[in-house]
């Protein structure tokens, strides 16, 4: 499928229309391609196609707008399924299109490429990409879509590029060539008509026409400029189209550049070098990598080209690289050449510039006596030896750019294939290579790999102990390939005993050890540790001791105890050589064997005393970080008390609550995992404590199974140290979580052993919130006396606490027990009662509780205006609050509202914005509320 927004909006199935529907529908697509890749949010749209006063069912428009474009660009898409064209994004909509699909993102490639072949000397070469890029434009972005749509700035923007790309086109000229030249002014002469007095425009028009040496029509259109500027604007010309008139005064004929001159070097008499390493001939997958790398190829004539193939060790960079140079080899029939430049080596030195030049030129036949001292004149003289040949060179194991920019053939139609550990940015930055990262293999490409080394019929046979060796190995393939050639030599053993064997080794490379140097995977990642600054070697081994699977830039500060500028530093060192991972901006990862890695030379190289401490800074960072992410999201909600951090210790800081909702969401996992880490190993306390600030966390967010695992866990740590505390809070958690899950007789059993707990620590509070979670349990089960009842001793004893908040948020949970009663004006009464303590206390979220409580009492009375105005008085401040999960049961209870009223629509329009709320955050409630949509159509 096909995209074009230069011009009319099209989309073209092959080479067949899309017809994309109403004027508005049109509008919405063009402008969520404008922004493709980006989300653009609910309310940006509704001002985009509505500019003023949009009606009231603007959103529900949308929605069926956005439902009938995501029929149209994926016609197999099934009801209830997600699209992977049109998503939902940040509370709005995004279209996800590959760059070679959109016509804006390809104009754009080709401008980047343009520039980067002018910074190289090319400009012939730019003018060709920019030509190319202009060719797409077929009008006005956004062309045929209702005026004030395409008046936004989003598309004025787009013209502008188009303008900008034009005068790029015309400042390369000059020197670009005759026929080039022409090409460019039928694009420059209709950019200049359509912007008369764009003085830099007009200037560019102006240049080219003198570099044409068409001086008179040059000059006469600075004439007609010039008048023009005068007549309407009442200005004289400016300095640039003053100097372009200048240059047309003084400029009579083009220059165009002479063809390349014969080869300058003597004919060596010596074959054609055919130095590959042989491909290997049990290679297997990359087919998603090898379709990209053929797209980098170079044809005869096109400019030389470099690509770095980089990732961690024992990756497959040079099996890959040696493969497709080996399938490129009669493309490039003046030579294949390969270089080990030893960029990570243990037993030598880095290969030098020189030595490495002597290897290239020795493959051309050149003589020792003609080969100069130094390096500058060795590279002139080897890409003199290219010019007119085609070769492609391997330079394999790279430490870094400068050893491998000297290197680099220039001549047209040559091709340069760089492996690296290291990302080599210089190269791309300086060099416009480009650059292709290797991830671990895929499960599928692992699998078939074992299957090539060892037989289909022994992986088929054994397919569940093949999967966990592929998922034990991590995919990786020197793993594999150690692992495999264990299991040739060996082909009565059973693939389970060899599963069973990487299983118990589990946290070493104890089961990866082969034939050092490159069958031994600590050799082989030692090669890349040994080059790192001693700064980021501690912090790579220092790395083991996180709970994973992630690292923030403020845990690794904590983790090593240093400040964030000096981590960062560390971090990009660690990623430059691909033994860590920047998934996302920010975030972490590293490879399960690398993990293990760096916890053998923890153990080896870090005291007992610097692990401990290490230990207990990363998790004081994430235990004081999400106490104050708590803190910010429910203010006023009782909380435990906290020791001090460890000294050096970041935790992070929060302004607002979505800020604080995004972070736990983010850093969930990595919560988990230390909960479950530090629950089994350490003292207790850090994993009862990080629990019960989780609690809110996930119970608000329907992760009721991962609470049951936490609260769990956190029990049984606090059980192990005789943590009282813990343990009154973990068996108060895990109560109300079974209860969520409708496990009523375990949730009884873990709430009553909490308020015994609770009663012999004298804590009130704790006490209090047990027998609020009991009320909810007799709710649930329409035992709404006893709900009463316990709703009657939590309020004493808030009382008791001087916990006005609690007192306030009990009457609002008596107020919805008589709702549940039929009993409408009592309910009224107590949360009105809880409305005003919590304005005292300043409790915003209790507040809005309140609010909601009262709009669906009104609502059981009838009242529908006033139910209305007090749910939206809610809905506004869980807006204000950033709380998703209450924003879509606040519009739940709003959609409830108009359903009593009569009013479907405005029902359903409530309902899709609850239900698109639940969706993004992934609420078990979004089933329900998806029935009751279908039911109002």
């Amino acid at each position: 499928m096909r995209f074009q927004i230069l011009g009319p909006v099209r989309v073209m199935q092959g080479t067949t229309d899309v017809k994309l529907g109403p004027p508005k529908q049109r509008a919405l697509l063009a402008l969520l391609l404008a922004h493709a890749g980006q989300p653009v949010p609910l309310h940006g749209i509704v001002d985009a196609l509505w500019h003023q006063d949009p009606p009231a069912t603007a959103v529900n428009v949308i929605h069926r707008h956005v439902a009938a474009l995501r029929r149209l660009l994926e016609p197999g898409l099934l009801s209830g399924t997600a699209s992977h064209r049109l998503v939902r994004d940040s509370g709005g909509y995004r279209v996800d299109v590959a760059p070679h699909e959109l016509d804006l993102l390809r104009f754009r490639t080709l401008r980047q490429d343009a520039r980067r072949a002018a910074r190289q000397g090319d400009r012939a070469k730019a003018v060709e990409l920019l030509v190319e890029a202009l060719d797409l434009w077929r009008g006005p972005a956004g062309s045929g879509i209702p005026p004030e749509v395409r008046a936004l700035p989003v598309f004025t923007a787009v013209d502008d590029e188009h303008v900008a790309a034009v005068k790029e086109a015309a400042g390369y000229v000059p020197t670009a060539g005759a026929v080039l030249t022409e090409h460019v002014l039928v694009t420059l002469r209709q950019a200049a008509a359509h912007h008369p007095l764009d003085e830099g425009l007009q200037a560019r028009l102006i240049e080219v026409l003198a570099a044409a040496g068409r001086q008179g029509e040059a000059l006469e259109t600075y004439r007609v400029v010039r008048a023009r500027l005068a007549d309407e604007l009442g200005l004289d010309p400016g300095p640039e189209l003053r100097e372009a008139q200048r240059t047309a005064l003084h400029r009579p004929r083009a220059q165009v550049p002479a063809a390349p001159g014969p080869d300058p070097a003597a004919a060596t008499g010596a074959p054609p070098p055919a130095q590959l390493p042989c491909d290997l001939s049990v290679f297997t997958g990359r087919s998603g990598e090898l379709g990209l790398l053929d797209t980098l190829v170079p044809e005869p004539g096109d400019p030389a080209q470099a690509v770095v193939i980089s990732g961690m060790a024992g990756v497959g960079k040079t099996t890959l690289a040696v493969h497709w140079a080996n399938r490129l080899a009669d493309r490039f029939p003046d030579g294949q050449l390969y270089v080990d430049l030893r960029g990570f080596h243990l037993t030598g030195p880095a290969m030098s510039g020189p030595e490495a030049m002597r290897a290239l030129l020795d493959a051309f036949g050149v003589a020792v006596s003609r080969i100069p001292a130094e390096l500058r004149a060795q590279t002139a003289l080897y890409r003199s030896l290219l010019a007119g040949r085609r070769v492609v060179v391997v330079l394999d194991n790279a430490r870094d750019s400068e050893q491998v920019r000297p290197l680099l053939p220039a001549p047209p139609g040559c091709l340069a294939i760089v492996t690296s550990r290291h990302q080599l940015q210089g190269l791309m930055a300086v060099e416009g290579a480009h650059s292709v990262t290797l991830n671990p293999l895929d499960e599928d490409e692992a699998l078939a790999l074992l299957s090539r080394r060892l037989g289909s019929a022994r992986v088929t046979r054994e397919a569940a102990a093949a999967a966990e060796i592929v998922a034990l190995c991590g995919r990786l393939p020197l793993a594999l390939a150690i692992v495999s050639a264990r299991a040739a030599l060996n082909p009565g053993h059973p693939l389970a005993a060899i599963a069973d064997e990487l299983r118990t080794s589990q946290g070493s490379l104890d089961a990866f050890v082969g034939e050092p140097p490159l069958a031994d995977a600590r050799c082989v990642f030692s090669w890349s540790y040994q080059a790192l600054t001693p700064r980021a070697a501690e912090l790579f081994r220092l790395l083991a001791l996180h709970p994973g699977p992630h690292c923030s830039v403020a845990a690794a500060a904590s983790l090593a105890a240093t400040g964030v500028r000096e981590i960062r530093s560390c971090l990009a060192e660690l990623v430059r050589a691909h033994l860590l991972f920047e998934n996302e901006p920010g975030r972490f990862t590293s490879h399960s064997l690398l993990r293990a890695y760096a916890a053998e030379l923890a153990a080896e190289f870090e005291t007992a005393h610097d692990v401990a401490a290490a230990t207990t800074r990363v998790l004081d960072h994430y235990l004081h970080s999400a106490h104050a992410a708590e803190a910010v999201l429910a203010p006023h909600r009782e909380r435990i008390t906290l020791r001090r951090p460890a000294a050096h210790t970041l935790p992070e800081r929060f302004s607002d609550q979505r800020g604080a909702a995004d972070w736990f969401e983010r850093e969930r996992p990595v919560l988990l995992a230390a909960a479950a880490q530090h629950g089994r190993h350490g003292d207790g306390a850090f994993s009862w404590q990080l629990a019960s600030v989780l609690e809110m966390y996930l119970d608000r967010n329907g992760r009721w199974q991962q609470q049951r695992t936490v609260q769990s866990t956190a029990i049984t740590a606090a059980q192990r140290e005789g943590d009282l505390l813990g343990q009154a809070h973990g068996h108060r958690a895990l109560g109300f979580a079974l209860s969520r899950l409708g496990q009523w007789e375990g949730a009884g059993e873990h709430l009553e052993r909490a308020l015994r707990l609770f009663r012999e620590l004298g804590d009130m509070p704790g006490q209090a919130r047990v027998h609020r979670y009991g009320a909810f349990i007799a709710n649930r089960n329409s035992r709404h006396t006893e709900a009463l009842e316990h709703y009657r001793l939590a309020g004493d004893l808030y009382r008791a606490a001087g916990h006005l908040n609690g007192v306030a948020s009990v009457h609002n949970e008596v107020g919805w027990t008589y709702l549940l009663l039929g009993e409408y004006g009592k309910a009224v009464e107590e949360c009105g009662r809880s409305l005003a303590i919590h304005r005292e206390t300043g409790d915003r979220n209790g507040e809005a509780a309140a609010w909601d409580s009262l709009g669906v009492a009104h609502r059981r009375l009838g009242h529908y205006d006033q139910a209305l105005a007090s749910l939206h008085r809610a809905l506004g401040m869980y807006r204000q609050l950033r709380d998703s999960y209450l924003v879509a049961d606040t519009l739940v209870h709003i959609a409830d509202t108009h359903l009593a009223a009569d009013r479907t629509d405005s029902a359903a329009t409530a309902l899709r914005l609850a239900l698109d709320i639940l969706e993004d955050i992934g609420h078990p409630d979004a089933e329900g509320v998806r029935a009751r949509l279908l039911g109002t159509g």
